[in-house]
């Protein structure tokens, strides 16, 4: 059985009778808050004034404090105004046999969370202390939530900078070369630099590119245009469109299909994931290797699409990190050859956005297959988001 979650309550009270009541009700008891962390029960402590309160919460580690709202020496709503001053994250509810418009207003302006007008029942009691610990919870989730989001767009933003700090810098060298006429009168040397400067710039054109399609999946603005779509015509097309980088290695290239293989999507997120299929394909081969696409329309909820090739492979450490964002298998291999390091983070959400998913098993040294499958009405799975 899971072990309830711990809040920790705080009763400042005068009144020997309420301490105690409280200190009862509350400390017996354990609530089930669902969806926001399952059970959760009370630990309460309890002092006599206002005084005896701020000396416990400057102690730190008080999640709600029962407050009443006169005391003496310190009375609650003094204690509630340095609360809020600053701002100290405990939660409170104000108790009083006093209540009125009036105060609460005041209390509710100086950030008290509820009341409790005295006499109070202790159903009344687990009511508002159940509605705070809720309230707490949630809060606190979303805290986190937020945290966690600065983090990973912090992260995101350093690695973005990292990836296209290298090739500014190479450009802005290739430019500094030609301004200090170091390829002098020479069209050959002249020619290299430029082209190294151009391969350049489209790597960082894909980069924005690819880091543009990842935006628009995430956030669901991705305009979609759904309808009929042949996956072994597009298959087709996408093979030829890379036969001569293929030719221009020795690969041959081989197109398989069976069955029906028509889905209902978007052509162009198809082309997206088949280009970057085959691609990495050509591109992670060894000279004179094969590549093999083939397209399964024989099931009748998905269609199948296998790309295996001979090239370099990758170890178990290497496929397990290989569909996250900005990821490039780096080696002695694969050290020259250009990505973004977003096409299988880009290729991953777009099949889940078609109802499917993609997977890959390889062996370092032999080659990789990746399967993709996509459901055949394109259903969007929720794990897409």
């Amino acid at each position: 059985m899971t072990e309830p979650r711990l809040l920790r309550v705080l009763v400042a009270d005068d009144e020997e009778g309420i301490r105690a009541g409280v200190a009862r009700v509350l400390g017996g008891l354990t609530v089930d808050l669902d969806a926001y962390g399952g059970p959760t029960a009370f630990a309460v402590e309890t002092v006599p004034d206002g005084l005896a309160a701020r000396e416990r919460l400057a102690q730190g580690g008080i999640d709600i404090l029962l407050l009443d709202h006169s005391m003496p020496g310190l009375t609650g709503m003094e204690l509630l105004e340095e609360l809020r001053a600053g701002e100290a994250g405990t939660l409170v509810i104000m108790i009083t046999a006093y209540a009125s418009l009036d105060m609460a207003v005041r209390a509710t302006k100086q950030g008290a969370f509820d009341f409790l007008g005295k006499p109070f029942t202790p159903h009344e009691l687990r009511d508002v202390a159940a509605k705070a610990a809720r309230h707490l919870v949630a809060d606190r989730a979303a805290r986190e939530l937020a945290a966690g989001r600065r983090r990973v767009r912090f992260e995101f933003l350093s690695v973005l900078a990292h990836e296209l700090k290298a090739p500014l810098g190479a450009v802005e060298g290739y430019l500094q070369l030609l301004d200090e006429g170091v390829a002098g009168d020479d069209p050959a040397a002249v020619k290299r630099i430029v082209g190294r400067s151009l391969a350049r710039l489209a790597g960082m054109r894909k980069l924005i590119f690819d880091l543009l399609d990842l935006t628009r999946i995430e956030s669901g603005e991705k305009a979609r245009s759904l309808g009929p779509v042949d996956v072994a015509g597009a298959a087709g097309a996408v093979v030829e469109t890379f036969a001569p980088a293929a030719a221009g290695r020795r690969l041959t290239v081989e197109l398989r299909t069976a069955g029906d293989p028509v889905v209902t999507g978007d052509a162009g997120e198809l082309e997206i994931m088949l280009n970057n299929l085959v691609s990495n394909a050509v591109k992670y081969n060894r000279d004179g290797g094969r590549v093999e696409v083939a397209v399964d329309g024989t099931v009748p909820d998905t269609v199948t699409i296998t790309v295996a090739d001979t090239g370099i492979g990758m170890s178990a450490d290497e496929v397990s990190r290989l569909f996250g964002e900005f990821v490039r298998i780096k080696n002695e291999q694969t050290r020259t050859i250009e990505g973004s390091g977003l096409g299988l983070s880009i290729l991953r959400r777009l099949a889940r956005l078609n109802g499917g998913d993609v997977t890959v098993t390889s062996c370092a040294g032999q080659g990789s297959t990746f399967t993709l499958t996509l459901a055949r009405g394109g259903t969007r799975l929720e794990a897409a988001r």
